[in-house]
């Protein structure tokens, strides 16, 4: 599968930029300034289509306004995070000092939507708790697959509850239906290092039924 991370803004949140062999492309969670991601995108001569965001905290959105010229189709969030695209209390941009202009979504996505960029079908899973729009990512492309995971689940982690919008109890039920991924699908989450579902099964003390698997 072809992609690239591409930490951005002041917290290094990972972004990904994914391409086909068409260069047909999309990016997850432009979170800061944008200018590598535009460098590669004309050097490697990639079409953008979508911008999709896993959820709508300043630190994933804040590189919207210099990415999404080049995306052709425009920027996709979760319905029930549309709202934060525009509201700097709840995006907390007022809350770190950030000025982030707004920006209107081109596409709301549920639970189970896809999305077909070129060779890539992605697929929705809702996981709110972080936010009320959380969202995770399936990538699938020929007999690939992989989870991008945002600030839902990280290596050996999850994300933070106690911002506006999250909800832990929410945010255990979400975990709960990653368990039927295989443990093989790599994770690239919205922080930090790569994980698997594999490993986060056996070591992450948030993962569902953690405790009785524990001999």
């Amino acid at each position: 599968m072809d992609y690239k991370r591409f930490p951005l803004g002041a917290l290094w949140t990972n972004g990904y930029l994914f391409w086909d062999s068409h260069k047909r492309g999309f990016f997850v969670d432009p979170g800061g300034e944008a200018s590598d991601v535009i460098a590669f995108l004309e050097e490697q001569k990639i079409h953008l289509e979508w911008i999709l965001l896993t959820h709508g905290h300043i630190d994933h959105i804040g590189g919207i306004p210099m990415l999404a010229p080049y995306a052709s189709k425009g920027v996709a969030v979760a319905t029930e995070d549309e709202k934060l695209l525009n509201n700097p209390n709840l995006n907390l941009s007022q809350w770190i000092g950030l000025d982030f202009e707004g920006w209107n979504a081109s596409l709301l996505l549920a639970d189970s939507d896809q999305i077909q960029i070129g060779e890539y079908t992605i697929s929705v899973i809702a996981t709110p708790g972080h936010t009320p729009g959380s969202i995770c990512y399936v990538v699938k492309r020929h007999n690939e697959s992989l989870l991008l995971s945002g600030d839902t689940l990280f290596a050996r982690s999850v994300g933070r509850t106690d911002l506006p919008g999250g909800d832990s109890k929410i945010l255990a039920l979400s975990l709960r239906k990653l368990t039927v991924l295989p443990d093989t699908m790599a994770v690239l989450p919205g922080h930090g290092p790569e994980t698997t579902i594999g490993q986060e099964r056996e070591w992450n003390p948030f993962w569902p039924d953690r405790e009785s698997q524990v001999k």
